[in-house]
C-alpha cells in the first residue's frame, strides 16, 4: 500500500533559530524523524512512499540521494577499506515518489496535489513525518477494509501535560484530572484512506478541518483508538525526549528493532 507522508511544513515549535532544516529532518539518534517513521512503514511491508515537500526540500533529497546504509547497519569493510559488505539494508526495497507541493499549502493542499499517484489504489495511507507509536498497523488496515469508511485515524489519549481542574461556585477546586485520563481522544495522525477522499478535498484547505470533519458529520470516519507508544515532536523538548529515549535503547517505535523497542531483553554479550 502506498503512503504519503507530509514533510513540508516550517515545524515553527521545533525551530530553534540555528537550524534551517524542516522538522522532519530533526535527529533522533542517527537518522532524522522522517526515516523513523518511514522504518515503520516499511516492516509492515509498506515501501512505497510519496514524499510532500515543501520548506526544507533540498534537505530531505539530500538524505536520501547520499544515503548511507552503514550508519545503522552492521558490516564488513574488506579489500583496504574499498569494499563494505552490509549484513543488512535500510532502504534497498523502498520506492520514494519525491513532490514539491509548495512552501505554504496547508496539508489537505499537499494530498490534493500528489492525487495522481495514489487515486487509482483501492486505499492508500498519509502521515505527518514527526510522530512516532508502536501501533499495531496490520490490526488498523485490516479494521479499516472491513469497514464502509471513507477514512480512518488513529486516535490517541489527550497528549498534553496539564491537568484540568473542576471549580465550583465558590472557587474551590473540587478535582483535578490529568489531560491523559479525560475521555476525549486526539486525532494521532496515521491516516488509512480511499481515494473518494479527493472528491471531499478542496483547493487550500486543511485535510483534518476539512474534508475529515465534513465526513465526520455524515459517519464515514473510523477511528482506531490506541492507549499504547505515542509521541508528537512538535517541540524542541519533545525532540530532545526521544532523544534521551533512543540513547538509553529505549524506543517503543522501532518496532523493526526487537531490543531496542523493547520486544526482547537485551542479551549482556558477558553473561552477568
Amino acid at each position: 500500500m502506498k503512503v504519503v507522508l507530509f514533510c513540508g511544513g516550517l515545524g515553527m515549535r521545533m525551530r530553534d533559530d540555528l537550524t534551517k532544516t524542516p522538522k522532519p529532518m530533526a535527529m533522533v539518534g542517527e537518522r532524522p524523524l522522517l526515516w523513523h517513521v518511514m522504518r515503520y512503514y516499511a516492516h509492515f511491508g509498506h515501501t512505497d512512499f510519496v514524499l510532500c515537500l515543501g520548506y526544507g526540500a533540498s534537505s530531505v533529497k539530500e538524505f536520501f540521494l547520499t544515503y548511507e546504509e552503514t550508519r545503522s547497519n552492521d558490516f564488513v569493510l574488506e579489500n583496504g577499506a574499498r569494499d563494505v559488505r552490509l549484513f543488512s539494508s535500510d532502504i534497498a526495497d523502498w520506492k520514494i515518489t519525491f513532490v514539491d507541493t509548495g512552501l505554504g499549502s496547508p496539508i489537505g493542499e499537499r494530498l490534493r496535489r500528489v492525487r495522481r499517484f495514489v487515486e487509482d489504489e483501492p486505499m492508500f495511507m498519509a502521515n505527518y513525518a514527526d510522530v512516532l507509536t508502536d501501533a499495531p498497523l496490520p490490526d488498523m488496515v485490516e479494521r479499516f477494509e472491513a469497514s464502509d469508511a471513507s477514512a480512518a485515524l488513529l486516535a490517541v489519549p489527550l497528549q498534553s501535560s496539564h491537568h484540568v481542574v473542576d471549580i465550583g461556585d465558590d472557587s474551590l477546586i473540587s478535582q483535578v484530572t490529568p489531560m491523559r485520563n479525560l475521555r476525549q481522544w486526539e486525532n494521532g495522525g496515521y491516516f488509512l484512506l480511499r481515494p473518494e477522499i479527493f472528491d471531499e478535498l478542496h483547493e487550500d484547505e486543511d485535510l483534518v478541518e476539512g474534508p475529515i470533519t465534513r465526513l465526520a458529520r455524515q459517519g464515514r470516519i473510523l477511528a482506531y483508538p490506541y492507549k499504547g507508544y505515542f509521541s508528537p515532536a512538535d517541540t524542541i523538548k519533545e525532540r530532545a525526549q526521544l532523544e534521551e529515549m533512543y540513547q538509553r535503547g529505549n524506543c517503543p517505535w522501532m518496532v523493526w528493532d526487537a531490543e531496542r523497542s523493547g520486544a526482547i531483553e537485551p542479551v549482556d554479550p558477558l553473561g552477568f
